[in-house]
């Protein structure tokens, strides 16, 4: 049985006790961004936040920044007075990184370092993209991939079912999620030894 619980985690198909969950209270963080300024969670308490570990080399991320997809969602929804971080966990040029961000048109409210991992660690988030929803109370609402189609296919994204929209339109209008949380899927966060 042991055994077969070990292998449930490390294979994704079961989350790890100290997971952070739909409905907890997200940890508090401070991270720079790409100008050095500050950001913490609680700076921006009443506001619904959305954080996405990004890499922008691993092509499931590319898959929908390439096609314009996440900067669409990223216009839209800040647009409607949501707050969107991207997070970027482990070593990483940021001249390199700038160019990206400016040959992407990235849309999101900032783009926050987080060289250690420290912040990846304590959200549990496992891939990029990881996408996690924080409600205005703190707590977090949704967690898991943008959608459905866990391929680096950007055909896929024709038809296929947005987490990330829906969780965000039943925000914005009153409702309840449908879907708080799904598997993430992506390339896997590298952490500092």
């Amino acid at each position: 049985m042991k055994c077969l619980i070990t292998i449930l985690v490390f294979t994704g198909l079961l989350q790890p006790l100290w997971a952070l969950r739909v409905g907890e209270l997200a940890p508090e963080f401070k991270l720079k961004d790409l100008d050095g300024e500050v950001h913490s969670l609680s700076r921006y308490k009443g506001h619904t936040i959305v954080l996405e570990w990004v890499n922008l080399e691993c092509p499931f991320v590319q898959k929908h920044y390439t096609s314009g997809h996440m900067q669409g969602l990223q216009k839209t929804y800040t647009g409607k007075g949501i707050l969107w971080f991207g997070i970027r966990t482990g070593k990483v040029s940021l001249k390199k990184l700038r160019e990206s961000l400016k040959q992407l048109d990235i849309s999101s409210s900032a783009l926050l370092l987080d060289s250690s991992g420290e912040v990846a660690r304590k959200f549990s988030a496992r891939a990029t993209p990881h996408i996690f929803v924080i409600g205005a109370n703190g707590r977090v609402l949704y967690s898991g991939a943008v959608d459905d189609k866990p391929t680096p296919d950007p055909a896929t994204l024709v038809g296929a079912r947005n987490y990330i929209a829906e969780a965000l339109d039943a925000i914005l209008s009153g409702r309840k999620i449908t879907v708080s949380a799904t598997r993430p899927y992506g390339c896997g966060i590298k952490f500092e030894k």
